[in-house]
């Protein structure tokens, strides 16, 4: 008796004779044994296979499944080629990195003006409020140009002596008219036209703040309770107030079509600025007038020049 009569259960002994498998055939796996209906015999080893179909592939999150990723020629990569491979894009830089070189120079070279204009008047400004020293001393003529008038240091807005007044400056005039009668303008308040022109304005002009209110400061400080100049610098501020009124009254036309002032006066209103409703405090916002004399104006000044 052959060893493979019986197949793949034939027991192989040690002489080669079959030896029957006391254990029973096992059931195909694909078809139950209590399965109704024909059983589908195993595939016989002697009938050669199907080749493969193609692969259908399945789709899914990142792609096809089954699908082999396809070669890729050197040449496609520029390898061998003499090509350049692109590599990463560098990144750019933020801020003044982010500039060419002649920009760069450019910003370096604006940011030491900038510095360099800090530190002079900074250092001009120290000289000013300083003590009087060696160097202020020697340079007090450059250190003042560079102060006056848009950069003056003053103490009335601080202690000791604080500014509590509001002073307005006033002006009128006598005029003779293109038929040669005479007449006296009311007052004009020039301090509240300066001050309606700073109003909302983000601005302002130097002129509009400073101007007329300089010129009183220094017409008071060198003149005495009765109006009298004191030394040389007195009749020099009545010249500098007189010739400011005298431009103020033509802007606004004061002798009209054709008239001519002949004299103009100038006087000061001055009120204590009122204390807070919460103040226990009671001051006098009654206006005090300073009034000076009648003062004839050149033929140069009355038609509106200074020359």
């Amino acid at each position: 008796m052959n060893a493979y009569d019986k197949g793949s259960n034939a027991r192989h002994g040690p002489a080669g004779q079959g030896v029957p498998d006391p254990r029973p055939e096992l059931p195909d796996p694909a078809v139950p044994a209590d399965t109704p209906g024909p059983r589908i015999p195993p595939p016989d080893p002697a009938v050669p296979a199907a080749p493969p179909g193609p692969r259908i592939p399945v789709p899914g999150p990142g792609g096809p499944a089954d699908r082999p990723p396809e070669p890729r020629s050197p040449a496609a990569d520029g390898i061998g080629t003499g090509a350049s491979v692109p590599g990463p894009p560098a990144e750019r830089g933020t801020g003044v990195a982010a500039l060419s070189l002649r920009y760069r120079i450019g910003a370096a070279v604006a940011l030491a003006v900038v510095a360099a204009g800090v530190c002079v008047h900074l250092g001009m400004t120290f000289l000013h409020v300083a003590p009087s020293n060696t160097v202020s001393k020697e340079h007090a003529e450059t250190i003042e140009s560079w102060i006056y008038p848009e950069f003056e240091q003053n103490w009335k807005l601080f202690a000791p002596n604080p500014l509590q007044q509001n002073i307005a400056v006033q002006v009128r005039a006598e005029v003779r008219t293109a038929d040669g009668e005479a007449r006296t303008t009311g007052w004009y308040d020039l301090s509240a036209q300066d001050g309606r022109a700073i109003d909302g304005n983000l601005l302002p002009s130097h002129t509009q703040q400073n101007e007329l209110r300089r010129a009183w400061d220094f017409f008071v400080s060198t003149h005495d309770n009765d109006n009298r100049p004191v030394g040389l610098r007195g009749a020099l501020s009545e010249a500098y107030i007189r010739r400011i009124v005298a431009l103020r009254l033509h802007r606004v036309d004061a002798a009209g079509p054709g008239g001519v002032v002949d004299r103009v006066q100038v006087r000061s209103r001055t009120a204590n600025v009122p204390p807070p409703q919460w103040s226990r405090e009671h001051i006098s916002t009654t206006p005090v007038y300073r009034t000076l004399p009648w003062w004839y104006l050149p033929a140069d000044e009355a038609r509106g020049g200074v020359g």
